[in-house]
């Protein structure tokens, strides 16, 4: 039963994955926990001192009651349902904390990670990719985060798949808190993953922590949009060191949302245009479907469909570009519209492929 053990340790304060790891070199968790308890050797006083009087307070078997009440599972090397993935990881975690299904990370898996702070488009093109590579079969990992994490968990979950999450949360402390029902929807079809505790706080430190673990997750790591520095750009960094390959979605060189992952285009990384690339960077064959979207439309609609670009732009607008009349050119928009070309939201218009 050392899982109880462990979950003790890591409910200490201050007790992050390295600690963790200093501590049970060597070492049963009970043991650790045991020396903890009198004044561990090895840390500063500080921390030791605090160690030993919160140790002194925590009730081992009622802390592990809590998770078992509140349906997390407490997995640990060796033990079922631990990622095989962590075995050879340079900085595994010593367990996880699991809310759904641990099976459902069987087979290839697809980290879809980005900004908050992204763009309509981009928020569009990570919901596309993860519903097209659900589609495919491929599990799709994200840190739930606002902007681009979400939309990736939404466009999975509107396939019908299993995402799964990794937050740098304690499981019952959605962060955040506006990804209430989408932290539920995903525990329910798929995984959440944590290596922080039950009630541990959104702590900064926590988060670039939590980043190496999609990375170790995943057979490739897509960055959809990121600026040039940030929670993306950490993911990269983990992924480049456990050496996952790296894809891109190009951007305009106008939006700051993408300064990111067009410097990483420069640096070499491939571009992810559509799944169909990922799927390729996989290994895994495309349907003919994801292969060929067809031939582009010609005439006025063709005409049109370019005006439109890659950005959402107003009737008025592409109208303006086309020097042409208001009603022929709604006429075309609702002919492409009506392909599946483009889709309309609120008097915008987006081009979809």
């Amino acid at each position: 039963m050392s899982g109880r053990w462990l979950v003790a340790l890591a409910s200490l304060p201050g007790m992050g994955p390295a600690r963790l790891r200093l501590v049970l070199e060597g070492r049963t968790p009970e043991e650790a926990w045991h020396e903890v308890r009198v004044g561990f050797i090895g840390v500063p006083e500080s921390l030791r001192t605090s160690w030993s009087h919160a140790a002194r307070r925590i009730d081992v078997d009622a802390r592990w009651a809590v998770h078992e009440q509140l349906g997390v599972r407490v997995l640990q090397p060796g033990a079922p349902g631990w990622p095989a993935a962590f075995d050879d990881d340079p900085e595994p975690p010593a367990l996880v904390f699991a809310r759904g299904e641990p099976s459902v990370l069987a087979g290839p898996r697809v980290a879809i990670v980005g900004t908050r702070r992204c763009s309509h488009t981009g928020r569009e093109v990570a919901r596309e990719l993860g519903r097209d590579l659900t589609a495919a079969g491929v599990r799709v990992v994200s840190g739930l985060a606002l902007g681009i994490d979400g939309a990736a968990h939404q466009g999975a979950l509107a396939a019908g798949g299993a995402p799964v999450g990794v937050v740098g949360t304690g499981l019952d402390v959605v962060y955040p808190r506006r990804h209430v029902q989408l932290w539920e929807d995903v525990a329910a079809a798929g995984l959440l993953l944590s290596e922080a505790p039950l009630g541990a706080l959104p702590e900064r430190w926590r988060f670039p922590s939590r980043n190496r673990l999609i990375a170790a997750l995943a057979d490739v790591v897509v960055v959809v949009e990121s600026h040039t520095a940030g929670g993306s750009m950490h993911t990269v960094d983990s992924a480049l060191e456990r050496d996952r390959p790296v894809m891109a979605v190009p951007g305009s060189v106008r939006s700051p949302s993408s300064a990111g992952t067009n410097a990483l285009l420069a640096a070499g990384s491939a571009p992810a245009r559509d799944a169909t690339d990922v799927l390729v960077a996989l290994g895994l064959e495309p349907t003919v479907q994801q292969r060929s979207a067809g031939p582009l439309p010609g005439g006025e609609a063709g005409r049109v469909l370019a005006a439109v670009g890659w950005e959402p732009a107003t009737l008025e607008q592409i109208a303006d570009r086309l020097d042409a009349p208001l009603g022929p050119v709604a006429a075309r928009l609702a002919e492409l519209e009506g392909g599946g070309w483009l889709r309309q939201s609120a008097g915008w218009y987006e081009r979809l492929r």
